[in-house]
């Protein structure tokens, strides 16, 4: 049966199709036989207990510069849709939240992936933080003379807002580097929510390990391996990404963390590792779907749609 899916995503004129996870979703499910519907979260409205948006009728195609077609806008009660994929892009802010808030209006009976209550509820740098023993040694707080001492604890650290993304706003701060004070005043001018200290992983050079689970399962997984004088292995930071396997290690992590992702609901999750430690549980906007398919062939926009299926 084909199914009517809205997908709220950043515009679809200006994603990359070859690195673009949401991209790599609706042509899966449009292969299905299912209606795409097209909208950005500021068409979002709420009146009269009605959640609805001026959605477009989408085609795409896997065609550089050609990659998409919509049709006149429809002003639509979004219970109508059978499924709405919540994939903008962060930063975590109220924005963010206030579509969470308001999806959450039509979800379960339009099946919203990720939950929005849920995902509204578990940051991916806030989440993580449920398995201490998993992690590298973390703090939170904006408390300025606390995140000196942290650095005098553990030598080399990174610093970087609690809800950024793509790389952005990351610093590594290390025993004699004389910035820390500088940077902690201008990210206090910046950022009204506290701030993540985090012992350094020299691991990272050999790469942060993106893994993908789908409904608390790990399917596939991309090294992605920082450029040359950079912290960050972020993609869109320069990262460079490489075929990866699963340690065993990794195995026993997700393990650990599966019942969490199944009891929230969170169908589509990319949680990161460096070493022996997860960093990240991402469930707001995951990313590295086509990557993992260029270098493994497994395709996990297919298994992210079996999983949707099954459940409605």
């Amino acid at each position: 049966m084909a199914l009517k899916i809205g997908i709220q995503m950043d515009h679809v004129s200006t994603i990359n199709i070859d690195g673009d996870s949401t991209f790599a979703l609706s042509m899966e499910a449009q292969s299905r036989g299912h209606k795409l519907f097209h909208y950005t979260p500021d068409r979002l409205q709420f009146r009269g207990g009605i959640v609805s948006a001026d959605i477009e009728p989408m085609r795409l195609r896997n065609e550089k510069g050609n990659h998409f077609a919509l049709e006149k806008s429809v002003r639509t009660d979004l219970s109508n849709l059978d499924v709405v994929l919540l994939r903008q892009d962060p930063p975590f802010d109220m924005s963010y939240i206030t579509s969470t808030h308001l999806l959450e209006r039509i979800h379960p009976d339009t099946l919203v992936v990720n939950d929005p209550a849920a995902v509204r509820n578990a940051p991916e740098k806030i989440l993580v933080m449920d398995f201490p023993d998993l992690m590298p040694e973390t703090l939170i707080t904006r408390d300025l003379g606390a995140i000196n001492d942290f650095r005098d604890e553990f030598g080399d650290i990174i610093i970087k807002p609690l809800y950024g993304n793509g790389g952005a706003g990351v610093f590594r701060i290390t025993k004699n580097d004389q910035n820390l004070s500088a940077l902690l005043e201008m990210f206090d001018e910046i950022y009204k929510e506290p701030f993540i200290a985090q012992r350094y992983l020299s691991d990272v050079r050999q790469g942060d390990k993106r893994i993908i689970l789908v409904n608390g399962d790990p399917v596939g997984a991309i090294n992605r391996v920082p450029a040359d004088g950079d912290a960050r292995s972020n993609m869109h930071a320069g990262g460079r990404a490489e075929h990866a396997e699963l340690t065993k290690r990794e195995r026993e992590i997700c393990e650990r963390i599966a019942p969490v992702m199944r009891k929230n609901g969170f169908i589509f999750v990319g949680i990161d590792v460096i070493g022996d430690y997860i960093t990240e549980i991402n469930v707001t906007s995951p990313t590295g779907i086509r990557e993992i398919q260029k270098f493994s062939g497994t395709d996990v926009a297919a298994l992210v749609w079996d999983a949707i299926e099954e459940q409605l």
